[in-house]
């Protein structure tokens, strides 16, 4: 069986720190986790093969900018053969506090527009979600929400990143060790 791991963000150094791309900066952390050759390109975007525990596991970053993002999904889950319920998109999450790290599986795209995409071409929404928390814009911040994920993060958060980074990759391997629905229960249990 084939997992096709989707991090989701826009191509291009000047996006590479955005919020909106924390999904590129997570699946990059899994592909150096499961020791992935190098990213080659194809399916409009960029992708790299691995295993994991028996597991074959294709890893993709669309380059198709964030609102085509299924232009590039659609493509490689046909080519792999991969069904919607093997497909995890690992994606920034307005709704979710900065820092927080959740499983899912279908559900709407909540206006994100590269869930939006991917359930387009897709033609559902049958597939695992990997939601990071950016958080929502913080009081007396200037501009639409737009600006916001395609800002920066700040120092503060810039220093909780790689603890953030490694709690997904973390999350990413157990789904593929133990199965969304394992994985799903361990990560989104609060601790007591």
């Amino acid at each position: 069986m084939t997992w096709l791991i989707v991090g989701l963000g826009n191509p291009g150094k000047e996006y590479a720190s955005h919020r909106h791309n924390v999904g590129f900066m997570a699946v990059e952390e899994v592909a150096s986790a499961l020791r992935a050759g190098d990213f080659r390109d194809k399916f409009s975007g960029r992708f790299t093969k691995a295993s994991h525990q028996g597991e074959d596991v294709v890893v993709l970053e669309p380059l198709t900018f964030m609102n085509l993002s299924g232009q590039s999904v659609q493509p490689a889950a046909a080519f792999f053969k991969v069904e919607p319920a093997q497909v995890l998109v690992v994606h920034d999450e307005l709704d979710l506090p900065f820092g927080d790290v959740r499983l899912k599986m279908g559900g709407g795209h909540a206006g994100h527009n590269g869930l939006r995409s991917i359930m387009k071409s897709m033609g559902t929404g049958d597939f695992a979600r990997l939601r990071i928390g950016i958080g929502r814009p913080p009081a007396g911040f200037r501009g639409e929400v737009a600006d916001f994920v395609l800002s920066s993060f700040d120092t503060m958060e810039r220093a909780e990143l790689p603890s953030i980074l490694k709690r997904a990759t973390e999350s990413v391997l157990d789904v593929l060790a133990r199965g969304l629905t394992a994985a799903t229960n361990k990560l989104n249990t609060k601790p007591k």
